[in-house]
């Protein structure tokens, strides 16, 4: 008998190829249902905004909800600007209030075209209140008066500077008002503009005194004007160093004697020839101290007075017309 031999597929391969076929169906099969309506990919796609939808002013429109937050989010961190003369700062919202993301967005997936969703904002009271005062301690600065200082015994006058007050209260609501509205600002803020006593106009002139070389030197503002002789302190009464300023000012003055044992048993001596103060007084903020003329002309160039500072009676009278009270006086050594 004769035998005829057939050939035998492995069981492995038999395995393989059914694997295959199976997933070629599967994957054919998928691609027929992912064209029609309600499809494999249709239903992961996620749901999308309505066009024209805002949510506080932040279009989302065609968006997922995912990017609609992603978007109010980075739209509600944008910083608030807040107004003051010549400058401008920013505050950043999230230190004050927390919005309420989830709950716009999710209205906004079921609005209708063009429909605008208002955004919500917790607002932290006690922070706002806190965070204001201290805006307001910052940006406020008091006014700082125009000041003569000496360099190289010549004065240097400053410019006066504006002093600015802001006010808490009013800063804290209009903050709280740009978060609830959803505005950005710039916001002006009420504030009190705070003037200079003294302006830099108002010095108009200046004196300096050389002890040592018992000279006055009269500027006109920064500028030098004259330079007269003058007598000052004896080494036992010396006339006072430092910066004082012009308190008062005298035509024809009375001499009342002073404190002093120099002064002891003297009389009042009132206007005339004779009179120890001359015509004019320009008394110093220093107790007894002032420049004035005096009838001892002989006495100017040297340290001969009790302290004042003595001039020859037309430099005085001269000297009288040209300071007010309130101009600054130096005393150098």
């Amino acid at each position: 008998m004769t035998y005829r031999r057939y050939r035998t597929t492995p069981p492995w391969r038999r395995a393989v190829a059914f694997v295959a076929l199976l997933l070629l169906s599967v994957a054919a099969a998928a691609g027929a249902r992912a064209d029609e309506p309600g499809g494999m990919l249709g239903h992961y796609s996620p749901a999308r905004i309505a066009d024209g939808v805002t949510v506080d002013g932040t279009l989302v429109g065609g968006m997922t909800g995912e990017q609609a937050r992603t978007a109010v989010r980075a739209s509600f961190r944008q910083p608030i600007a807040v107004g003051l003369p010549a400058q401008t700062f920013f505050v950043s919202p999230s230190r004050l209030g927390v919005p309420l993301i989830a709950p716009a967005v999710e209205k906004a997936l079921v609005a209708a075209p063009g429909e605008t969703v208002a955004l919500q904002v917790l607002v932290d009271r006690p922070r706002l209140v806190a965070y204001s005062a201290e805006l307001a301690r910052d940006f406020s600065r008091p006014a700082v008066d125009a000041q003569v200082r000496l360099r190289r015994l010549r004065p240097v006058i400053s410019t006066e500077k504006v002093g600015l007050e802001v006010r808490a209260k009013p800063l804290a609501r209009a903050l709280a008002a740009a978060l609830l509205a959803g505005t950005r600002g710039p916001i002006e803020v009420r504030h009190t503009t705070l003037i200079p006593d003294v302006m830099r106009s108002d010095i108009r002139s200046v004196i300096v005194i050389q002890r040592s070389a018992n000279r006055l030197f009269l500027y006109r503002g920064e500028h030098k004007r004259t330079k007269l002789g003058v007598a000052t302190g004896q080494p036992s009464y010396p006339t006072p160093l430092g910066e004082f300023t012009i308190v008062s000012k005298q035509l024809n003055p009375w001499w009342y004697p002073p404190d002093s044992d120099w002064a002891a048993g003297l009389s009042p001596v009132p206007p005339g020839p004779g009179n120890p103060l001359g015509t004019r007084w320009m008394g110093l903020s220093v107790p007894g101290v002032g420049i004035h003329g005096t009838p001892d002309a002989a006495s100017i160039g040297y340290s001969a007075s009790h302290g004042c500072i003595r001039m020859r009676i037309p430099d005085a009278e001269w000297l009288f017309e040209h300071v007010s009270e309130g101009t600054p006086v130096f005393i150098v050594p």
